[in-house]
């Protein structure tokens, strides 16, 4: 997990995934979308395979890169405990507005 999340500390790397989201991409098509040249493309990568995100086929002359999403839900697995401890900050907030909301209604 700690590849991964070191992996997707980079906003560019951040960006491929994103795009993978949508399917399979060759190099080529991946650097048309980031504004680096095509060999800093490439060691986005392969720091991505490394850490076990993506998988590269072969096809013909070309390599097409997907997402592999088994590390992908190691992390989320690990941020669920997280979201948890959010979603009860984002409730008890909701609670204090409604409450606030109440009272000025309440002494208009």
């Amino acid at each position: 997990m700690e590849a991964a999340l070191r992996a997707l500390a980079d906003q560019s790397r951040r960006t491929v995934m994103e795009a993978l989201l949508a399917g399979p991409a060759t190099v080529g098509e991946l650097a048309a979308i980031l504004p680096i040249a095509r060999p800093g493309v490439s060691r986005h990568l392969r720091v991505l395979r490394e850490a076990g995100l993506v998988d590269v086929a072969h096809d013909a002359q070309w390599r097409v890169y997907s997402i592999r999403p088994e590390p992908l839900a190691e992390v989320e697995e690990w941020l669920g405990r997280y979201r948890a401890l959010w979603e009860q900050r984002a409730d008890a907030l909701h609670t204090e507005v409604a409450r606030g909301k109440h009272e000025r209604r309440s002494t208009a």
